[in-house]
Parts: C-alpha cells; structure tokens; sequence
C-alpha cells in the first residue's frame, strides 16, 4: 500500500569553509537528524525574511562553533527526497557558499563544538580525508568527489505550487519563493527584459526574464523553461552571477491582501544564440511586455531592485562606456 506523503519547500544555505591548510569545515548529522552519521556542510534553513548569508552565519555558528562569514556564491541546486519516517517528500532549494572563519577556528573540544541535537561531530577535514566519508550528494557534488550515498527520490513528483501561501503562528498569510532569474544577451549584445503587469508589484518596471521553480526541478532549468514562456525565446545558462534576497512584510500584488512575501533569486548569465519573433505563451500572467534592448537603452528604463543588481553583477555599466 502507497502512503501518500505531504510535499514541503524549504530554502537552505550552506557553507564551504576551508582553514590555511585547505581543511574544509563538516559536520556529522547524529540520530535526531534525518540522515544519521552522515557528513555535511554546515548550514541550514533559511527563515522567512532571512537573508541566505545571515542564515549560513547562524546556522554554522550553532553548529560548530565555528562563526563564518559568506564570502561568495559556489553553486545553487536542488533535490527532493522521500522521508518516510516524517510522512513528507522534501524538495530543498540549496545555497552553497565560500566563507571564511571570522573567529577562533577551534573551539574547546578540538576540532570545534555544536550546540545542535542534530549534529554528533565537527572536524575540519582534508579533502581525501572527505572523499574516504559518507557524504550528503549535495556535499559530495560542491566538493567535486564521487558521491557515497543518494537520498530517496520519490516515487511520484508531487504537485505543489512555487507560490503557496502558508499562515504564519501569528495568523499572517506568509510566502517564502524561491525563483531563478537571467541577465539575457543575443549575438549582437542586446539585454532581453519583460514589463512587469499591471496588479502585480512593481508594475510598469522592467524586470529579468525568469520565475518560481517548480516542486522537483532545477533552478536552471526553471530559467530556461519561464524563458520560454515568457518570451518566446530558447537560451543556455552561461554562469551563475549572484542572488538576491527581497523580503516585503505586507507585499500587496493580484491576491488583493497583504502577504508577508519573501524572495530568494538566483541570476544568472544566459545567452540566445538564435533569437527569434519575441512571443508571450504565458498570457495573462505577471508579464505585460518584452524586448530587446541595447544595454545603453537598459541604463534608462525603470528596473526592478533584482534587476538592477544583476546588471551590478554583470557589470553592465561597463559595455556601456565600451561602445
């Protein structure tokens, strides 16, 4: 007999911690923990309103004992999972980080001291030192070593919207989204936008191509399949740029109430080798209109924060005093 399990999102961050010698910060998951005696990075997640970096700061800190500071963006990935013992299937959108140790790096045991349930063991450890320990997949992918475990995928992807609304303990109507987004070039060097639709937030700006990532897909392949619906276009994800953060405590768009609205956005370089006639297949949604534009064209229009930030990132003001 099939259980049926209940889906759940959550948005975590890690991070890739390295002492002088190259030893990289783990931690040993104990038997509170879903994955008994496996390591991992230190981190975890994300609360609502919680920027990533001051969440992989606190979460280490619990941890370890250790306090880091992240230093730079490594990689952003998913994975969903079955636990069965909890009645859920779990999809983690996950936030990898460099940081750096910004106190004593050893605490009074050694190696350092947790003060989670969850974790028997901290232990700066070398890199084939690692690749000898059972790894969480998604460590052993950030560290570039042969995976010695997988987790559970489930049997059938359930359906649970990138937007859902939860009520908060206080009674508020709260949304944590996670969604990927791209800074997009043609051949010629132009910057492809969207217009954000009347009744949404932000209406009338201009705004990354991009959306929420569907329950069990890949923020990549999220860009490029709201690419698509949001502009006609078939583009490849060049480089990852950065992320931002949005947190809007009474955010009021198409619902008509406000809702306790905090983003999570990821960017990236993407490229259109082949444009073609600019379409919107999704109509009706959050896009008003799209177009291609030069970037000194770009520097003029009304943008978006994310937006803004990802041309930063991109340095786009540079290709301006370029031409």
């Amino acid at each position: 007999m099939m259980i049926e399990l209940t889906p759940l999102r959550r948005i975590a961050a890690y991070a890739i911690c390295a002492d002088a010698d190259d030893r990289v910060l783990l931690i040993r998951e104990s038997m509170n923990s879903g994955t008994p005696g496996v390591w991992t990075l230190p981190g975890g997640s994300v609360l609502q309103g919680e920027h990533p970096e001051a969440a992989v700061a606190r979460e280490a800190e619990h941890e370890t004992g250790i306090q880091v500071k992240a230093s730079g963006i490594v990689d952003v990935v998913a994975d969903t999972r079955e636990l069965r013992h909890r009645g859920v299937t779990l999809h983690t959108d996950r936030i990898i980080f460099r940081a750096e140790p910004v106190g004593p790096v050893t605490g009074p045991g050694g190696d350092g001291v947790s003060t989670s349930p969850k974790v028997d063991a901290v232990a700066w450890v070398s890199r084939d030192e690692a690749a000898s320990l059972q790894l969480r997949p998604f460590v052993a992918q950030a560290l570039k070593l042969p995976l010695s475990a997988e987790d559970l995928p489930p049997e059938q992807m359930p359906e649970l919207p990138g937007f859902h609304i939860v009520e908060s303990p206080d009674g508020r109507p709260t949304v944590q989204r996670f969604a990927a987004y791209g800074v997009v070039r043609d051949p010629i060097g132009r910057l492809l936008l969207t217009q954000v639709a009347e009744g949404y937030p932000g209406a009338g700006n201009w705004h990354l191509p991009g959306g929420g990532t569907d329950f069990g897909e890949q923020p990549t392949q999220a860009l490029l399949r709201e690419l698509e619906e949001e502009t006609g276009q078939l583009g490849r994800v060049r480089a990852l740029l950065g992320l931002g953060n949005h947190h809007e405590p009474a955010q009021i768009g198409p619902e008509g109430f406000p809702i306790d609205w905090h983003g999570v956005r990821p960017y990236y370089d993407v490229f259109v080798d082949d444009p073609q006639p600019l379409n919107i297949v999704d109509v009706g949604g959050s896009t008003a209109a799209v177009r291609w534009f030069t970037p000194d064209e770009a520097s003029w229009l009304p943008l978006t924060t994310v937006t803004a930030e990802a041309f930063d990132a991109a340095d786009i003001a540079s290709e301006i005093l370029r031409r």
